[in-house]
């Protein structure tokens, strides 16, 4: 994996304009020299507690406590991690990225990478251009229309034709300069059975690019469309670029609608994706011809929290879905499963039923436990009592994931039902060997998948399905942390005293939060640049930096507040040593050192009011 290095990271910082970057998101109102506000893009709210610094390029939301700096934004708003925002704001920006010190062969192996990733990216606007063009194309078009997908949704996926001609992008790649092993490295060509030369690996094929988070073609996929060609979809081998199981089809495009609902939908096929996305279902992800694998997982996990499973509902359709949950079993994931009749797959419904049905059925999900009962009580012989106690055994291990609940009520209701037994002694059935699988998956604290146990910030397991996960609330904090977060906001907005200030106290012994202990040590000398060189890793750190520079930006300067805050610190302290040495002496000339302190506050804090006053709005 590629690192940068600082100068390259610090070009992206200059180049990106906060403004435009979170506006692009939320709707931005001047409140303050360098002070945005607008309504939170992290969770619902209908005032505005959302704010940025511009200047700074930082944001905090009072909220729901979300902050943070430039490249913090984009990994929540885009679902990447660092190295992918750094990545994205600097495509955004037009900023060349420089790597870290790398050894001669790290840096060949970069390069012949990124001219492979330049081969597949011509391929496939040549691959785009024929099906658009070409009269051999038709009857792909014909394909692909007649489905009910529209040529706006379809250029966007930049699906393509691969022409008949054995050699067509073999021969024009080799005139543009690539050679025969860049075309092989990259999937693109194949050598002939018996070791005779090189020809095109996709023909006569309906062309899928497979992209990887950032949107670079990586592979295909390509759909005959004869009744005569085998298979009937076929993918870039494994590679040099691309890696079967590795990556979800469409979480380019899909990754900023998941991270705005908290949700995504999972579908299997190309053109179901694309169905659900024109149907305007735009967080909908989909399975690169492989059963679901720990990489998609955990590429899912990066999406959204909460996953919705839109695979066909036939046999096959189901056991994908059970296969897909025991891959995400330990995952913080939150999985459902989207309702569909037998026999139809997603692009079949849009189809048939329109776009509102379609959002309707993903709106009616189902927690996947509700699912893995229904299922066995729908394939299992409710007859004879033998096969009731066959059903039962198989729903000990998903009752043993529910905690107590309404929905496990539910279903222990719906069971006793279905086999018509008394539900306490279904209950009971099901409690005799469930406790040990209980303690079993509650055992290393995780979520199993389909629990009924959400993850932090999913909605429960029997909540709305596209109900976005709500963070938690910014945590109260107590009369001391505000003071202290006070004190160093005021310290921002008139650096010069504020530094000064600093530099008189002593972290560990004036702060007793530790946070804000932190925070003090890292703003001494910083107050002008307060968000450069937080130890990495330290997010803590950094959203509480972010907050205090957005707090600042909204105060008017002013020494009588900053000597207030000061003095609201310094009685705090001595409060402390006053209640330490309460029963062990003489607390007398603490207490008169109190009132004075007191004193002294109260009139700095008059002076800031009347400075307030005299202010012009």
């Amino acid at each position: 994996m590629a690192r940068y290095n600082e100068a390259s990271r610090e070009r992206v910082r200059d180049a990106v304009d906060m403004i435009d970057l979170v506006g692009q998101r939320v709707e931005l109102r001047r409140a303050g020299t360098n002070r945005y506000t607008g309504l939170c893009p992290f969770h619902d709210e209908r005032s505005p507690s959302f704010g940025i610094d511009p200047a700074q390029k930082v944001f905090y939301c009072f909220g729901c406590g979300e902050g943070g700096d430039l490249f913090r934004y984009v990994e929540l708003t885009e679902g990447v991690d660092f190295k992918g925002a750094l990545e994205l704001l600097a495509d955004r920006y037009g900023v060349e990225l420089e790597p870290a010190e790398e050894d001669p062969q790290a840096a060949q192996r970069r390069r012949q990478r990124e001219r492979l990733l330049e081969l597949l990216e011509r391929t496939a606007a040549y691959y785009a251009r024929v099906l658009w063009e070409s009269d051999e194309a038709r009857s792909a078009r014909e394909y692909l229309l007649g489905r009910g997908l529209e040529e706006a949704v379809l250029r966007e996926f930049r699906v393509g034709y691969a022409p008949s001609a054995w050699d067509r992008v073999f021969v024009a790649s080799q005139r543009a300069g690539y050679s025969a092993r860049e075309l092989s490295d990259a999937g693109l060509a194949q050598r002939a059975r018996d070791g005779g030369r090189l020809f095109d690996r996709f023909r006569r094929r309906i062309m899928f690019p497979l992209c990887d988070a950032r949107g670079r073609v990586l592979g295909f996929g390509a759909r005959a469309v004869g009744a005569d060609q085998q298979p009937k979809y076929l993918n870039s081998a494994d590679g040099v670029v691309y890696h079967k199981g590795r990556h979800l089809f469409a979480a380019d495009l899909a990754r900023a609608h998941a991270a705005r609902t908290g949700r995504v939908i999972l579908a299997e096929g190309y053109t179901d994706v694309i169905a659900l996305h024109q149907a305007g279902l735009r967080d909908t992800v989909g399975l690169m011809g492989t059963a679901l694998t720990a990489e998609q997982v955990a590429e899912l996990s990066r999406l959204a929290q909460v996953v919705l499973l839109a695979l066909d509902a036939d046999s096959a359709g189901q056991e994908a879905m059970v296969r897909a949950a025991r891959v995400a079993a330990g995952r913080r994931l939150e999985l459902r499963v989207v309702p569909l009749p037998a026999g139809l797959d997603p692009a079949d419904l849009v189809a048939q039923e329109g776009a509102t049905a379609i959002r309707e059925r993903v709106e009616r999900s189902v927690p996947f436990v509700r699912f893995r009962v229904e299922r066995e009580l729908a394939r299992g012989d409710l007859e004879s009592a033998e096969g009731k106690d066959v059903v039962v055994d198989a729903l000990r291990p998903v009752f043993a994931t529910l905690r107590p609940s309404a929905l496990r009520e539910e279903l222990l209701a719906l069971v006793a039902d279905r086999i018509d037994v008394a539900p306490s002694l279904v209950a009971s059935w099901l409690e005799q060997r469930g406790r040990q699988g209980a303690r079993a998956a509650a055992g290393d604290g995780r979520v199993a998948a389909g629990s009924t146990t959400a993850p932090p910030g999913a909605g429960a397991g029997d909540g709305a399905a596209g109900r976005a996960p709500r963070p938690p609330l910014a945590t109260a904090l107590d009369v001391t942390a505000r003071a202290e977060r006070a004190f160093l906001a005021q310290c921002l907005a008139l650096p010069s005293e504020g530094g000064a200030l600093l530099e008189e106290l002593d972290p560990l012994e004036d702060f007793a939060s530790d946070l804000t202990r932190r925070a003090a040590a890292h703003l001494r000398g910083r107050l002008a640049n307060p968000n450069a060189e937080v130890p990495p890793g330290d997010d803590e750190l950094r959203a509480l930096i972010a907050e205090l520079t957005v707090r600042a930006g909204e105060l008017r300067p002013s020494r009588a507040a900053l000597e207030a805050d000061a003095l609201s610190l310094d009685l705090l302290r001595l409060e402390r040593r006053i209640t330490a040495a309460r029963g062990t002496g003489d607390v007398a000339s603490l207490v008169a050192r109190r009132e004075e302190l007191r004193r002294r506050r109260d009139l700095a804090i008059d002076r800031a009011m009347a400075e307030t006053e005299r202010a012009p709005r």
